[in-house]
């Protein structure tokens, strides 16, 4: 025990300790901050792993429910509070129920901890929550590593239109242009403008800018 969790698997915490270094370098080569991709609150949401627990998973500190039922506990309440019905009330349990395919008694029984889940409760829970297999009973650096996995992924392809941007601009002269002297920012301010009469007035503005500095031939 450690700070009143359960040591976890050590092979689940050296995946997860990689997935953060990733996912670290990646977010700092891209410029986004810290705290937009490793968000406590949006990563327990996503990995059903209780924010206090993610806190301490991220800082390195062993943390993490040992017990299976616990954790199906947990991440089904979690479920329930976050995965709403469209009108933004819960699902009630005979509604849980009927999209699972068990009775209202047997939803209950699992919902108050009453009875312990099978491998098909937690399959049809999950298939009525519409989240991934296993997210009701993973160990916690397990499933904190899926959530961050996602985040990695998307850092990876903002990365790649980045690098296929910068590509593209620097075979092509005038994208290389518009970038390096600024005229994107030039014409999307002149896009501002209410009518073409103030564009007009834009572009006159401009010519007599050049031509003042223009250099007198030698």
């Amino acid at each position: 025990m450690a700070d009143g969790f359960e040591v976890p698997d050590a092979a689940a915490t050296s995946v997860l300790t990689a997935v953060v270094a990733r996912v670290t370098a990646l977010a700092d080569r891209l410029g986004v901050a810290p705290a937009e991709v490793f968000h406590t609150g949006r990563l327990s949401v996503a990995s059903g792993v209780p924010e206090a627990v993610v806190k301490a998973l991220l800082s390195g500190r062993p943390a993490g429910e040992p017990d299976v039922q616990a954790r199906f506990l947990q991440r089904l309440d979690l479920l329930r509070r976050t995965r709403l019905k469209p009108n933004g009330r819960r699902y009630t349990q005979q509604e849980i129920a009927d999209g699972a395919g068990m009775s209202r008694q047997q939803a209950g029984a699992l919902i108050n901890g009453d009875r312990r889940p099978t491998m098909e409760h937690c399959d049809a829970l999950q298939r009525f929550f519409r989240v991934h297999a296993g997210f009701l009973t993973a160990e916690d650096p397990e499933a904190l590593s899926g959530a961050l996995q996602h985040t990695e992924q998307d850092l990876l392809q903002q990365l790649a239109d980045r690098e296929r941007k910068a590509a593209a601009a620097a075979e092509d002269p005038l994208e290389r242009l518009l970038q390096d002297h600024g005229v994107r920012g030039i014409a999307w301010r002149a896009a501002q403008l209410p009518s073409d009469q103030h564009r007009d007035k834009v572009a006159e503005w401009l010519d007599m800018l050049l031509e003042s500095v223009k250099r007198p031939e030698s």
